[in-house]
């Protein structure tokens, strides 16, 4: 992503706009960068870049916007340029660089998001950030708003924690209402899983929100609610089963059966069970199932899988049948030992099945 190439790429941008610049850092910065990580790489060259065109916030700003005139200026390359705008704004300490600083990110993320990058403004004085990153949602480009929205998100994957946006969990509501129902998927789609990370620490907040766009909302915010919920589905919370039209239910779970009593690395779980409505009116369901799996203690931990969605008139009956995967990854430690499988419906558990797991 951020190799040789994308650096000659980012030189040549560079150099049209500042041939003044010797570039002996970034230079050098391209042998360093073989035994680096991604995030090594973007810091490594957002320093060779300071050393190259100098720590004044207002010149090299004005080395960045000039470049952008320049199609190529784009891709990969941009992250440590991001980086780099923040760092001088941060060094420089004026409100005046704080708030180009912004502008620049906006400028900045149609090429390459810059929803990393602004992490450390954000850090820095959140309520002086807020205003200006709340008023793109009005901007005509779908990535600056989804930057409004995906840069604000308490969990973003790769970035920095913001702890401010953890412990004022109402902090980024005014933009999520302003874009749920943007026109544009790709903005939802970043409402939806602003909204689930909510979630992880203010699940009355946002089954309070999502409510309220269920209210007034249209077929693409329904869709921004139900993928939004998706984790307080899985945690079984009343409130968003009861709000996505899943109430509690009078089943009952009989025939759970495993199609092996084991599973050998890399393998796959077969299962099935017979799920019945034993209530007097018709039962809409959430079907998911749950894993245990052992940790590296020999401790055993749940985590739930979507399986579907059925409705069973009284009386009904229906088998239902789901395979799981289990092979080594990054996320995913798996560790030999006895595990478990249950089903999850409308947020209540029944049944339980023993395999082994075997290496």
């Amino acid at each position: 992503m951020l190799g040789p190439r994308e650096l000659a790429a980012l030189r040549a941008s560079l150099a049209a706009v500042a041939p003044e610049a010797r570039w002996t850092a970034l230079d050098a910065a391209v042998d360093a960068l073989a035994p680096l990580s991604l995030r090594a790489r973007t810091d490594l060259v957002a320093e060779a870049l300071i050393g190259d065109l100098g720590d004044g916030y207002g010149r090299v700003a004005s080395v960045f916007r000039a470049a952008l005139d320049d199609p190529g200026f784009s891709g990969w390359q941009l992250w440590p340029v991001t980086e780099t705008a923040v760092t001088l704004a941060l060094r420089d300490g004026s409100g005046q660089a704080f708030d180009d600083a912004l502008g620049l990110l906006a400028e900045l993320t149609p090429r390459l998001t810059s929803e990393f990058a602004i992490r450390r403004l954000l850090v820095r004085d959140l309520d002086r950030a807020l205003p200006v990153v709340t008023s793109w949602c009005a901007h005509p480009d779908p990535k600056v708003r989804r930057l409004a929205s995906e840069g604000t998100r308490p969990y973003l994957p790769w970035a920095i924690r913001v702890p401010e946006l953890i412990t004022r969990p109402t902090a980024t509501l005014l933009i999520l209402d302003a874009l749920h129902d943007d026109p544009d998927e790709v903005v939802r789609r970043s409402v939806a899983n602003h909204l689930n990370d909510l979630a992880r620490h203010a699940p009355d907040e946002v089954v309070a929100t999502a409510a309220r766009w269920t209210e007034t909302g249209t077929p693409g915010s329904a869709w921004v609610v139900r993928h939004g919920l998706r984790t307080l589905i899985k945690k079984a919370h009343p409130g968003a089963l009861e709000l996505l039209g899943f109430p509690p239910a009078a089943v009952e779970v009989t025939d759970l059966r495993l199609a092996e009593p084991s599973v050998r690395l890399p393998g796959e779980l077969a299962f099935g069970a017979v799920v019945t409505n034993q209530g007097e009116d018709d039962a809409r369901l959430a079907v998911d199932y749950v894993i245990h799996y052992v940790k590296a203690n020999g401790a055993l931990a749940p985590k739930v899988f979507k399986l579907g969605t059925l409705v069973l008139a009284p009386g009904q009956s229906r088998r239902i049948a789901g395979r799981h995967a289990f092979r080594q990854m990054t996320t995913r430690r798996h560790y030999a030992g006895a595990h478990a499988l249950e089903l999850q419906i409308n947020g209540t558990r029944h049944g339980r099945a023993a395999f082994d797991v075997l290496a």
